[in-house]
């Protein structure tokens, strides 16, 4: 008995989507880790707060980690607000979009060519692929799957405008542009994107010297050859004026937020090379995924021959997918990789990377539209039984499952992901701050600071290495390293988050040492940087305390509570209102603590001890 198409279709679905979960379900037994997590989750007080009209207005205003993304802030927080800081259900989270895009991908490929088949393999691909782990399973790539979600959204919108053209249908694809956009800038390239789909499989590009025949298929709705390159261009503008405010404003941001490395520290040379050199190295990783790591060290230089070689490559592709373009597939799956892939290729460098497996989650589709329908057209035409065929493209997506899982290990927490990292690329001082931190939590102090001065040396003046070893210094009892280190985090960057855990860590010491007012110079200076450390507000109470400015203490202790409340925040807080003769007050903070602690003597000498040091 047949089945119907759609019966077909549904029951393809659903195998992408339990291959999908079967092959990443390792993630949802990881933590969380302490690179980039703890600024987007576990660390964040706006995000923890779960989802209210507070956080959904510091989200469209905030430009924290140098970027603007307030989706990607409020998926996160509505985590918060279904899981608390429980990592499973962030990550299962992260794991059903990754899952939902693989769906999208499948259903509209086989809409748009009328090829399930092919379809579903190109989706496979990207469902399993190793280089897409660290977009799944890492909680802080969130944006990425997020993006990748309206960006496909989109794309199925613009077939939806494609079969009857209209205002309401082409708003549609736009307002999931912006979706997209406020996701992650990544998906700027969708406007050049659907040209590519004009042109294959939708064939709405009218071409005077090529057949009206589509090799690689087209669903019948889409009419060929309708409009000319000219008007469709045209019909992007709308789209394109969205892209450019995305990309004005996203580099505003990251150069007010020192993401953007200037040209002292990378030529112009050494970017486009280093382009050149990584858009092979995707490939590369794509054909053999080994050696995959989160940090790809950025050269000091590199040799000519491997430009020169890169390039050759790059240019031979290029001439083949020109040559061979009566199979439209291959120019447009070959400009897709090459085209999609701009935005992260380091030509405007931003972070310290040569590349990372994350920025080929969207560029691969492509490659692997390429291949997929390369091979099967090659099968047809050499008669190569389906059996066959099918069998070795089962026994590749095993071979690309096995590699994920093993992948999917390394991101088990923070030390096995670090030192793989370091094994990967030893020359990275990124690798090397984080393993050292990585040992501290397991308490080898003596082995991290070998790893933070390493960093030091590989990077001079890097100011993360510069924090590490002040806070090692601290720890330490030698106060006048520490903050000899602290001052020159303060001169080496503009982050906003190192600025203000440099100005927390020099404001603890002059408290240490009872120098009251240079103390809360520096607590003040981490609250202009909108940074709300809660130990940095308890401190500025307790300063306030002591000068025996009572409205000063009641505002800091009451805003205390209200991003950290805990037993001992609201005894504090109690005292304050009690000392200002507000014992009505007193008595419903006192109220608080009583129900929030296991037992309210306890609260009361850790107060006690608080307002002694």
């Amino acid at each position: 008995m047949l089945r119907s198409p759609d019966k077909s279709r549904q029951i393809a679905g659903l195998v992408l989507v339990i291959l999908t979960l079967a092959v990443f379900s390792p993630a949802a037994r990881h933590g969380f880790v302490d690179y980039d997590d703890d600024r987007y989750v576990t660390n964040n007080p706006q995000v923890r707060a779960g989802l209210h009209w507070a956080t959904v207005s510091w989200a469209f205003t905030t430009f924290e980690q140098a970027n603007w993304h307030p989706l990607t802030w409020l998926s996160h927080a509505l985590d918060c607000q279904l899981f608390q800081l429980h990592p499973t259900g962030h990550h299962i989270t992260s794991l059903l979009l990754h899952a939902l895009n693989v769906l999208l991908l499948f259903l509209i490929l086989q809409w748009f060519t009328g090829y399930p088949g092919r379809s579903a393999m190109v989706a496979a691909l990207f469902a399993v692929h190793p280089l897409n782990v660290e977009s799944v399973a890492w909680i802080a790539e969130r944006k990425s799957v997020l993006s990748m979600l309206f960006f496909l959204l989109a794309v199925a919108a613009y077939g939806w405008y494609v079969k009857k053209p209209g205002l309401g249908r082409y708003l549609a694809i736009a307002a999931l542009f912006a979706a997209g956009l406020m996701s992650k800038p990544m998906v700027i390239t969708l406007p050049f994107a659907l040209l590519l789909l004009d042109y294959w499989p939708l064939g709405r590009m009218k071409l005077s010297v090529e057949a009206e025949s589509q090799p690689g298929g087209s669903a019948k709705q889409f009419a060929p050859g309708t409009y000319s390159a000219g008007r469709l261009c045209l019909e992007k503008i709308p789209l394109l004026l969205l892209a450019v405010t995305s990309a004005v404003l996203t580099m505003m941001v990251q150069r007010a937020g020192g993401a953007i490395i200037s040209i002292h520290r990378a030529s112009p040379f050494l970017r486009v090379g280093n382009a050149l050199v990584s858009y092979a190295l995707y490939l590369e990783k794509m054909v053999w995924p080994s050696r995959l790591a989160l940090i790809y060290a950025y050269p000091h230089a590199l040799a000519v021959w491997q430009v020169a070689a890169a390039t050759i490559f790059l240019l031979a592709v290029t001439w083949a997918a020109l040559k061979y373009r009566e199979a439209r597939y291959l120019p447009v799956g070959w400009f897709w990789y090459l085209g999609t892939m701009v935005p992260m290729i380091g030509l405007v460098q931003v972070g310290n990377q040569a590349m990372a497996d994350r920025y080929a989650y969207l560029p691969l589709i492509g490659v692997f539209i390429m291949i997929v329908w390369a091979v099967a057209d090659s099968a047809t035409a050499w008669r190569i039984d389906t059996k066959v065929l099918t069998a070795t493209g089962c026994a590749v997506l095993l071979g690309l499952s096995w590699a994920t899982r093993v992948q999917l290990a390394y991101w088990k927490d923070d030390f096995t992901l670090w030192s793989h990292g370091l094994a990967i690329s030893p020359n990275s001082f990124v690798a090397e701050n984080n393993l050292g931190f990585a040992l501290i939590r397991q308490g080898n102090r003596d082995e991290a600071i070998a790893h933070f001065r390493t960093a030091a040396a590989l990077e001079p003046g890097d100011p993360t290495s510069e924090f590490n070893l002040g806070i090692y210094a601290q720890e330490q009892g030698d106060l006048l390293q520490a903050t000899t280190r602290y001052g020159a985090v303060l001169e080496l960057t503009s982050d906003a988050q190192l600025r203000a855990s440099a100005y927390a860590n020099l404001g603890t010491i002059y408290f240490q040492l009872h120098d009251y007012v240079r103390a809360k110079q520096c607590f003040e200076a981490v609250l202009k940087l909108n940074r709300t450390f809660p130990t940095v507000i308890q401190d500025l109470g307790l300063i306030a305390q002591k000068n025996g400015d009572s409205a000063e203490t009641i505002r800091y202790f009451g805003w205390l509570v209200s991003i950290d409340p805990s037993d001992l925040h609201y005894f504090l807080l109690a005292q304050a209102f009690h000392q200002a003769g507000r014992d009505g007050d007193a008595t419903w903070a006192y109220q608080q603590a009583v129900r929030m602690s296991k037992d309210i003597n306890q609260t009361r000498q850790s107060a006690l001890q608080l307002q002694a040091q």
